[in-house]
């Protein structure tokens, strides 16, 4: 039995558009073509559509089914964890908006007239938060605060001299920006627990919202000068190990390369936590992961590598600021260590 797109999209429901669109991304494609050009899907395409539906029901993305249906040994245990999860902040979100509207309908009850303009800014900065982290993260997180607080104060005086070094030329590899970044750096550990995950989205979180560089003050540009200062204090320990060549390289890729870090080493983190076994492929796929980021501002050579590591061995501050542990490294290494040699 061979079925054309459009009686296919009838029974089962879709549009032509959509069957298209599967085609397109290597999803779903037809067995057969007509004379006439016309997509033919016979009966092992139509259980695959099912699949795909099934899993799609199921809440999975397109690429997340993509993934199961190409590797039958895919762990679904983590797909269904971060659906959990997403069911989980959803949920939340949802009670902390009612609660909200609850709150601001006991103001109005009341005859009060909160402030409209601060009223929205509190809530616009509530909900953005709402969007990156748990309520439990917030408040541990008390950068995060939308009240007033010493952390916030304090941060808000960091970001302006940071803000008036950058308005002076003051130039990243000075010991003025040195001792700023390295201020920046304590201050996020202190304030993140030294919590990988927290690192992780708050860094996403100010990349992707410019409501929260406005409210913060924490620019693009500022970020960028910081990551430039304190990687300066990386490379005055590395160039001890690395001859002038692995130096310039290492320069142009260090700080495009450490950036794809955060999010890996929360991934990581969380793993840790949940007792996945470092033998487990799924730390496999990490520990590769992780060894490209490393070669992509290390380089491939061997040799390299191993005079990194040999500088981590012997100055344990190159860790300070990333998030990383000595345990979360060692974790690491395990995985990496079971790896097959290709």
């Amino acid at each position: 039995m061979l079925l054309r797109v459009g009686e296919l999209a009838k029974r089962c429901g879709l549009t032509v558009r959509t069957l298209h669109h599967y085609d397109a991304i290597g999803l779903l494609a037809p067995s057969a073509r007509s004379d006439s050009g016309y997509r033919l899907y016979n009966r092992n395409d139509i259980a695959r559509l099912h699949q795909i539906q099934a899993l799609r029901r199921f809440g999975l993305s397109l690429a997340n089914i993509g993934d199961v249906l190409a590797n039958p040994g895919t762990h679904l245990s983590s797909i269904v964890d971060q659906q959990i999860r997403m069911l989980d902040c959803q949920i939340a979100q949802s009670t902390t908006l009612r609660e909200r509207l609850v709150q601001l309908q006991g103001q109005l009850q009341r005859g009060e007239e909160p402030e409209l303009a601060g009223w929205l800014t509190t809530l616009e900065m509530m909900n953005m938060y709402d969007k990156y982290f748990t309520k439990e993260e917030q408040k541990r997180f008390p950068l995060l605060s939308t009240a007033e607080n010493s952390t916030v104060t304090e941060w808000a005086e960091l970001v302006q001299s940071v803000q008036q070094a950058m308005e002076t030329k003051v130039p990243p590899q000075s010991p003025a920006a040195l001792a700023l970044a390295k201020c920046w750096m304590t201050m996020l550990m202190r304030d993140s627990h030294g919590d990988p995950r927290l690192l992780a989205k708050l860094n996403m979180m100010h990349f992707n919202e410019p409501a929260a560089q406005a409210q913060t003050g924490v620019t693009l540009e500022i970020i960028a000068y910081v990551q430039q200062a304190y990687a300066e204090t990386k490379y005055a320990i590395y160039q001890e190990y690395l001859s002038p060549a692995e130096m310039i390289f290492l320069r142009k890729n260090y700080i495009s390369g450490t950036s794809k870090f955060p999010a890996l080493i929360a991934e990581v983190f969380q793993h840790m936590e949940d007792g996945v076994s470092p033998d487990d492929p799924r730390m496999h796929q990490l520990a590769l992961r992780w060894m490209e980021v490393v070669r992509s501002y290390v380089g491939d050579d061997p040799g390299t590598q191993v005079k990194l590591r040999e500088a981590m061995a012997q100055h344990p501050e190159l860790l300070e600021g990333s998030g990383i542990d000595q345990r979360l490294l060692g974790y690491v290494r395990q995985a990496m260590s079971q790896l097959k040699p290709h």
